[in-house]
């Protein structure tokens, strides 16, 4: 019959084929899960659509380096590292009972957070949720902490008359 035979099929110069006239499975590379070839041996088509079963989270939108490649670790970080340096720093503040002081600067990070996310394209590891999900979360947060800051007895810089009605009566002084 023409030349050697193998389990799988007859011999070519590329090697062993199946019945299908495709390469034996083990000749196949194979470079990332979605071309793994299929039952049958065959590569499956590349595709961009995402697979029926996710076995991975996707990085956010947004998540790639702040900085080329080749940078140090902290340089492509910076926009994280530039949020918790400004919020450390208001924790330290705090600590040394400047209490407004400190709690505005950690609502500036976080609205600064924010900001950042919405402006620029790659925030790194500040990208945590979606671009929305991140704006939203980052820049209520910030709002309220300042907006509490600000609230913060005693002088109190901003008051706001309905939350004295709602606390005159919520508590009651007898």
């Amino acid at each position: 019959m023409g030349g050697p035979e193998t389990p799988g099929g007859p011999e070519t110069p590329e090697g062993p084929e199946t019945p299908g006239g495709h390469e034996a499975p083990e000749d196949l590379t194979v470079r990332d899960p979605i071309s793994a070839p299929d039952a049958e041996g065959r590569p499956r088509r590349v595709t961009r659509r995402f697979p029926l079963f996710t076995r991975d989270t996707a990085r956010p939108e947004g998540g790639g380096r702040a900085a080329p490649g080749d940078a140090p670790a902290p340089a492509r970080q910076w926009p994280v590292l530039a949020v918790l340096g400004l919020a450390g720093l208001g924790l330290l503040i705090t600590a040394f009972g400047q209490f407004r002081l400190g709690t505005l600067l950690i609502g500036a990070a976080l609205l600064g957070g924010g900001a950042m996310r919405w402006l620029l394209p790659d925030v790194g590891m500040l990208a945590v949720r979606s671009r929305f999900t991140d704006i939203v979360t980052y820049g209520l947060l910030g709002t309220v902490i300042v907006l509490l800051a600000l609230m913060a007895q005693p002088d109190p810089l901003l008051q706001i008359p309905f939350l004295k009605d709602t606390l005159h009566f919520t508590v009651t002084n007898e």
